[in-house]
């Protein structure tokens, strides 16, 4: 088994590992426990950074995933995809920024956005996860046969 075939399995766990912590820090500062919120969103910011390290490795090594499905389920994979790259570029600005707003002390600054970045950054995990079964495991590329 090579790297290539390994990383969108990673990338996959890594993605639910985020929206457990996502939904761990929801749930933590909804209940007034700040220190647990603060942990659970530190966890997803690690993890958010060691996907994009492993998403960029893998597309720098295996180029861009082949979607292997037929007919009307194209273009809904398609539309899906592109919403996901839109909202995860859009994401990844306003993650840092967030995070720096909570870190440095300007919590009535980070609150102002943090439901928003919250809804974006689920969205984005979540559909990445549809992404990732729709090409690997329901509608994987087959190669032609020679």
């Amino acid at each position: 088994m090579s790297l290539n075939t390994v990383l969108p399995h990673v990338l996959a766990a890594i993605n639910v590992s985020t929206i457990a912590a996502l939904t761990g820090g929801y749930l933590a500062i909804r209940n007034g426990q700040r220190e647990l919120h603060r942990k659970y969103m530190l966890a997803a910011v690690a993890l958010g950074a060691a996907f994009l390290a492993f998403y960029l490795t893998y597309h720098f090594g295996a180029g861009l995933a082949k979607f292997g499905g037929h007919g009307m389920i194209r273009p809904i994979y398609f539309t899906i995809l592109i919403i996901h790259i839109m909202a995860a570029a859009a994401a990844t600005p306003l993650v840092p920024l967030i995070v720096y707003r909570a870190l440095s002390g300007r919590i009535d600054a980070h609150r102002r956005i943090a439901l928003r970045a919250w809804n974006l950054w689920m969205f984005v995990s979540v559909s990445g996860i549809v992404v990732y079964v729709m090409t690997i495991h329901i509608w994987p590329y087959q190669a032609p046969g020679p």
